[in-house]
This record gives structure tokens, C-alpha cells and sequence, in this order.
């Protein structure tokens, strides 16, 4: 009887490239982003292309109440996503610099040089 070569199922994987910190990160920026009006606050901020936002302006465009947008507006600064800043009596809402790269940056994993 002859033995059959032995033939591997599949390429071993390469290892997790997010430590434990880095997936935690995530996770967090993550439920930050998991809801639709937090999204289309990031929308309205983008739109803005860098200038902040008051935040009486973001009760007509999504349609919510005041009280419902600031709780959704405090859950993405204590993400990290965004900035705020205080004029008088209104509070000015800004992307956090980096914030969206940061993301982007984490879910790419570290860069590996190329092969020649």
C-alpha cells in the first residue's frame, strides 16, 4: 500500500496585525458610528469641509430633538471623532483632525515593505 502525500488544507494565516489595544480602538469608534444619525452628523461635518458646525444646526437637517442630537454629538467627541468648541452660548462642532485616517489606518493594519 501506498502513503498519500500529506497536502495542507489551506495557507496558514498570517496572525492577527491588530493588538489587542488597536481592536479595542476599534470596537470603540465602532459603537461610536453604529448609529444612523451619528453618521449623518459625520456626513454634515464633511459637507462643511473643515469649518464647525453650531449645533442648532443639526436639529433641522436630521429631524430629531435638541436634547436627542446632543446626546449623539457627546457620544462622537468622547469618541474621538470629534471637536468642541464653545462661542457664546452655542456649542461649534468640528472633525477631531486625524480622526477618520485613524480608522482607516487601523483597519489596514501595520505596512509591510514590498517585495522586489
Amino acid at each position: 500500500m501506498t502513503a498519500l502525500p500529506l497536502v495542507h488544507c489551506c495557507t496558514p494565516l498570517a496572525g492577527s496585525t491588530l493588538t489587542e489595544d488597536e481592536a479595542a480602538e476599534l470596537e470603540r469608534l465602532f459603537k461610536a458610528l453604529a448609529d444612523r444619525h451619528r453618521i449623518r452628523i459625520l456626513n454634515i461635518l464633511l459637507a462643511a469641509e473643515g469649518e464647525a458646525v453650531c449645533v442648532c444646526e443639526f436639529q433641522p437637517l436630521l429631524g430629531i430633538s435638541q436634547p436627542t442630537v446632543s446626546h449623539h454629538l457627546k457620544q462622537l467627541v468622547e469618541a474621538g471623532l470629534l471637536e468642541r468648541e464653545k462661542r457664546g452660548t452655542f456649542a461649534y462642532y468640528s472633525l477631531a483632525p486625524g480622526a477618520l485616517e485613524r480608522i482607516g489606518d487601523l483597519l489596514a493594519g501595520p505596512v509591510r515593505p514590498s517585495s522586489p
